[in-house]
């Protein structure tokens, strides 16, 4: 446990628990926005109270995701300074753009989204809220585009001091991976977003309440889910093929493939396995024939670089990698299920009388959480032992002169910090998903009621709430 495996500990640590409110708010904003403009046209006050009902979410969940995030840019400093220094005349002004772009207009609408509905015209408040959809879509252009960069590095010149200097920011910013991560990403957010606002409205018509908003949720979710998660698989088809072509040892460490293919045989498909990075073979291996080749390269007999053709200082850790992939996968494939099998029902109007397909929906709510950080996890354990993808590797990039006592010492004290307040935040978001959509209450216009400024969290006492008050 040196200072460079505690600094990856730490900094997967944080990023673990960032990602998924990023990832949830992105989708979120959109659906506001969606019922937003559903109100707008049809005057009908079931999607204004869902609308309210889902800011007062959006709000906790924004909070939590900004302090999460706060913390991840001190570590670039402290603990990965030989990154900051070799690359930041890259990745710095990557991630400038983001604060200009998208943080500015999101602090910018963001007042008016939570606050301003009793103060501005309906139509102000519809374009403040896709303003903060719009914001957290650049906010993940900008992030991914600095993290593909890292994955699959261009545009740039490497100085006799190994420090990287930007020589086209086209190339760099749209560099090979990009274009798939991002809208790899972006599906995910919004499925993830969709898996919960089903599972919510599932959950409230198995109780029997709230259930015209849970109707609109569900039917909602059922018909985006029916289009996204089918999409999602191709993207990530075409994902693969990229990873294939950029990152070979990354695509051998995802399907534990240790030997070339004999000529004309192709490429199995590894099923399960337990892979033995020290003896290099997969342990209990169940194998399809031929499939690899057809999933991988989409041709019979193709094949794909082993990891016994690299050196093994410069193989990932097979295993997490491995398996991380699996349950993404795995996931991928029972959303599918439930999307089909929901538009089935909504088709024949039996989608709310199904008890069975709205367990489903109800199981399945948070499983687009775990798809992210598997992924997560596959597309950065994978690039390993690479910080910058075959040109500067992560125990060059740590900070020298951290010990490991001090990185320690801080992951302990994080880990009790996110668990007090994430745990408080999560433990309010269920307060406020048990409570459901409420009747709104327009309340006093700006020249009758107070003036006094409000932070973001305290949207959550924008609408009465006895219950949620005795909680806190």
């Amino acid at each position: 446990m040196d200072a460079l495996l505690l600094s990856r500990i730490q900094f997967g640590f944080v990023v673990s628990f960032h990602i998924l409110f990023p990832a949830f708010t992105i989708g979120l904003a959109s659906w506001l926005a969606f019922c937003k403009w559903r109100f707008i046209r049809t005057r009908d006050e079931v999607w204004h109270d869902i609308y309210f009902f889902w800011l007062r979410i959006f709000a906790i969940s924004f909070g939590l995701g900004v302090v999460s995030g706060v913390v991840m840019s001190f570590q670039f400093g402290t603990n990965w300074a030989v990154l900051s220094e070799r690359a930041g005349n890259i990745l710095g002004p990557v991630m400038s753009y983001e604060v200009l772009t998208a943080f500015f207009l999101e602090a910018t609408f963001l007042g008016v989204m939570l606050f301003g509905h009793r103060r501005v015209s309906e139509r102000m408040h519809f374009f403040a809220t896709c303003m903060v959809a719009l914001g957290t879509f650049i906010s993940m252009f900008w992030i991914l585009s600095a993290n593909s960069w890292m994955h699959t590095p261009q545009g740039y010149t490497i100085a006799p001091d190994g420090t990287f200097h930007p020589a086209d920011w086209w190339a760099i910013v749209f560099n090979p991976s990009f274009p798939y991560r991002l809208s790899h990403m972006a599906l995910a957010a919004f499925i993830t977003t969709c898996l919960v606002v089903g599972g919510v409205g599932a959950g409230y018509l198995l109780k029997g309440i709230h259930v015209e908003p849970a109707k609109r949720m569900l039917r909602m979710a059922v018909l985006f889910a029916a289009i996204t998660v089918p999409a999602q698989i191709l993207v990530g088809d075409l994902h693969g093929l990229n990873v294939g072509e950029y990152q070979p040892t990354k695509l051998a460490a995802i399907e534990a493939h240790w030997e070339p293919a004999e000529p004309g045989e192709g490429v199995p498909l590894v099923v399960f396995g337990i892979p033995n990075q020290q003896a290099e073979r997969n342990d209990y291996e169940v194998k399809i024939p031929r499939l690899g080749s057809i999933i991988l390269t989409h041709t019979w007999d193709g094949d794909i670089q082993n990891l016994k053709a690299v050196a093994k200082e410069d193989r990932p850790p097979v295993a997490p990698v491995f398996f991380s992939f699996r349950v993404m996968v795995g996931l991928g494939m029972l959303m599918l299920l439930m999307a089909a099998w929901s538009a089935w029902a909504l088709w024949k109007k039996r989608l709310f009388e199904s008890r069975a397909l709205l367990r489903f929906w109800r199981l399945m709510m948070f499983s687009g959480f775990v798809s992210i950080l598997a992924g997560w996890y596959v597309a950065e354990i994978g690039r390993q032992p690479w910080v910058i993808y075959g040109l500067l590797r992560t125990s060059q990039a740590v900070s020298p002169t951290v010990e490991a006592a001090s990185v320690l010492t801080s992951l302990v004290a994080f880990a009790v910090v996110y668990a007090i307040v994430f745990g408080a935040g999560i433990w309010y978001l269920v307060k406020l998903v048990k409570k459901g959509p409420v009747p709104h209450d327009t309340g006093p216009k700006a020249d009758e009621g107070e003036r006094r400024p409000k932070r973001p969290l305290s949207v959550g006492d924008e609408f009465p709430d006895e219950e949620i008050r005795e909680a806190r």
